[in-house]
């Protein structure tokens, strides 16, 4: 289904089971305060408890990691996203934080699969970036994989060069756009059995939002995964 928006046209799968979720986690956050810095930004990674790991993990679930890069630009932080290509196999069109597999042979831990799939996709230097905060890890509906998002701070924009074959545009926005109400959407999705974990009793249902809206967001500064992988 295609809907139509804050940020344009968006094509989301959306089955007809669903049914609305929560408002915004900020929705109360007064309007002074949605136009964070990147010392805001900071300042509230310093003060997150330890992440806490995703519901749902299998013996076969795969780590993966994303990078939720920022810059300051005009006194407000500035997320890094990228627009997947509509010839991808999967996920196409997707908008998304850089970020792909933990490579065992290549990366020293998952912080480190992060900056390199950045550096693969976006031609981001990895010396460029400061690891600041490690968020909430989400397990995907199907289990295949543990995607655990990194914020990492930028001194200033980044000279940026997409691989075309995995990124069809790179793009920043400030993340006061992204803390106005009408940008946020939480829907509940009911999946199908075979795409839930666990059997029997143990078997639940699960829910789906917004690409960017992080497992227990904690705005401002915190954002959370989109990783197609």
């Amino acid at each position: 289904m295609e809907t139509r928006g804050r940020g344009g046209a968006q094509r989301i799968p959306r089955p007809s089971s669903f049914r609305p979720g929560d408002p915004a986690p900020w929705a109360l956050l007064p309007e002074h305060l949605r136009h964070p810095s990147l010392a805001d930004v900071r300042a509230a990674c310093a003060t997150l408890p330890a992440a806490r790991v995703g519901w749902g993990a299998q013996p076969e679930t795969r780590p993966a990691a994303v990078l939720v890069a920022l810059f300051e630009e005009a006194g407000e932080a500035r997320v890094i996203l990228t627009k997947r290509p509509e010839t991808m196999p999967s996920h196409q069109g997707e908008i998304a934080f850089p970020g792909g597999k933990h490579e065992p042979h290549l990366d020293a831990d998952l912080a480190a699969t992060a900056l390199r799939e950045a550096k693969e996709e976006i031609g981001l230097d990895p010396g460029l970036v400061e690891i600041v905060a490690e968020l909430d890890h989400i397990v995907t509906v199907s289990a295949r994989f543990s995607l655990t998002p990194y914020v990492g701070l930028l001194a200033q924009r980044p000279q940026l060069v997409p691989d075309d074959r995995e990124v069809d545009l790179v793009f920043d926005v400030a993340l006061s756009e992204l803390l106005h109400d009408d940008v946020f959407r939480e829907e509940r999705w009911e999946v199908p059995p075979e795409m839930l974990v666990g059997v029997g009793p143990d078997r639940r249902s699960t829910s789906s939002s917004s690409p960017t809206r992080p497992s227990g967001a904690r705005p401002p500064g915190s954002s959370s995964p989109s990783c197609p992988i």
